[in-house]
């Protein structure tokens, strides 16, 4: 397995890693090798990052529990530390550049394949698989690893690395925000223009899940006009929700494995701090739910002691579930509609959304309001309520809060009381500092 950590030269990248026994990626000489290194469903669907999700606040854990996570970095993380939060090797840092790793090296090898009429269709496909993954990848990364974007501050601040090559030799430096947000637009932009809509599989991604990745970039900037476009992108190639009447309430992972709503398969490796057993919703969410909403059955069960657990992944299984969906996409568009003043067309999508949510025993009241700031309140409240666990919450309170929505997260444990404050440099967590330390470039404040 190759471990990919961005460092500031060839020698001091060879003490972490491996001796590339990933030799196949300095040999893919087919369009057949690209494909079957793009399908290496374990490193690119199954490893994105947990961070985000650990670092917010739908979700709590007793202080017994606490104690007993074995990764003292995770407990620090959850406690929003500002050191010593990852570890040396095998950190969300390097999954993810392992991601755009992948994705250059596809990207190069395409270079020395002839593309011509046969094969047109299938080269064009696979590029832009590699775009999206780069581009997906630096746009989770700098959800955790840097602060909210704000187009007056983004040159000056401090963004990502952007590897533009798979070259070890390249030096790492942080770009600014801005070009690294820029970067993932290009990127996303590319796979958006260059990916089949349909793939065999939602393992791979497609036009619609690259759409609508740009509307989460641009709604993560605050870029409402350009997330409600791609969004409706998206929307106009897959708009079909899941009507949860149909569902299993009772059933231990009540949604169907690689279908329903998932536009993309994009999976966390869920830590010991987020299982079930652990992690318990935060009671000031839970009862939000009100009485005819599925998703209270269908999303949680209980612990017995009047705790709750998070079961609604759309995995499908018990690992979270990060990656882009057709109600994300609703949502997205609805806030966007909303924010511009179009008020019928936010609340079609979000009524359209919840009757699919609702029992149909219990009368629905669809929402309705003229009223621009309500109808807004209205969506991000459905939002929470809709994409809880689904690593997006720390990137919404960070664009929330640069509009001034005053998000405090607070955290108890042992009569003590942590707190972070709107806009804390804290919502842009440490870069592990092995990388710090390999590369010289400029840890987080």
């Amino acid at each position: 397995m190759l471990t990919l950590v961005l460092c500031g030269g060839l020698a001091a990248c060879k003490k972490y890693l491996d001796a590339k026994s990933d030799s196949k990626l300095s040999t893919l000489s087919t369009l057949n090798d690209l494909q079957a290194l793009l399908d290496d469903n374990l490193r690119l669907n199954q490893s994105w990052d947990y961070a985000a999700e650990v670092s917010a606040n739908d979700y709590y854990i007793t202080d017994t529990d606490l104690a007993a996570i074995a990764k003292d970095g995770d407990r620090r993380m959850y406690t929003w530390e500002a050191d010593r939060i990852f570890l040396d090797a095998g950190n969300s840092w390097q999954n993810g550049y392992r991601l755009v790793y992948y994705g250059n090296s596809v990207l190069e090898a395409l270079d020395k394949i002839n593309r011509d009429e046969a094969n047109r269709l299938n080269y064009d496909n696979i590029k832009g698989q590699a775009y999206y993954f780069k581009g997906t990848a630096l746009l989770q990364m700098s959800f955790v690893w840097a602060q909210a974007y704000d187009e007056s501050t983004a040159k000056q601040q401090p963004g990502l690395p952007i590897r533009a090559s798979s070259d070890f030799n390249v030096p790492s430096v942080r770009a600014s925000l801005a070009d690294t947000y820029q970067q993932v637009i290009s990127d996303l932009k590319h796979a958006a223009a260059l990916l089949n809509v349909a793939q065999v599989h939602v393992m791979r991604p497609g036009k619609a899940a690259a759409f609508a990745m740009l509307s989460r970039a641009y709604l993560s900037m605050n870029k409402y006009p350009e997330a409600t476009l791609y969004a409706d992108s998206a929307l106009r190639l897959n708009s079909q929700l899941l009507d949860y009447n149909t569902l299993n309430g009772a059933a231990v992972n009540p949604f169907p494995e690689f279908k329903g709503e998932v536009l993309m398969s994009m999976v966390v490796p869920t830590p010991a701090i987020l299982n079930q057993s652990t992690a318990k919703i935060a009671n000031e969410l839970y009862v939000q739910y009100k009485t005819g909403d599925l998703r209270k059955s269908i999303l949680f069960k209980s612990n017995g002691n009047n705790t709750w657990a998070f079961k609604g992944n759309y995995s499908g299984t018990n690992s979270l579930f990060c990656g882009p969906a057709v109600d994300e996409m609703y949502l997205n568009r609805a806030e966007g509609y909303a924010r511009a003043g179009k008020l019928n067309s936010a609340l079609a999508d979000l009524n359209n959304l919840m009757v699919k949510r609702w029992d149909k025993k219990v009368n629905y009241v669809a929402y309705n309001s003229n009223e621009p700031e309500m109808v807004i309140k209205w969506i991000l409240e459905e939002r929470r309520k809709e994409l809880l666990m689904r690593g997006l919450r720390w990137v919404d309170i960070k664009r929330l809060n640069k509009l001034g929505a005053n998000i405090n997260l607070m955290r108890s444990m042992n009569t003590n009381i942590k707190t972070l404050k709107p806009n804390d440099l804290r919502f842009a967590l440490p870069i592990p500092e092995v990388i710090i330390s390999l590369s010289g470039m400029e840890q987080n404040p």
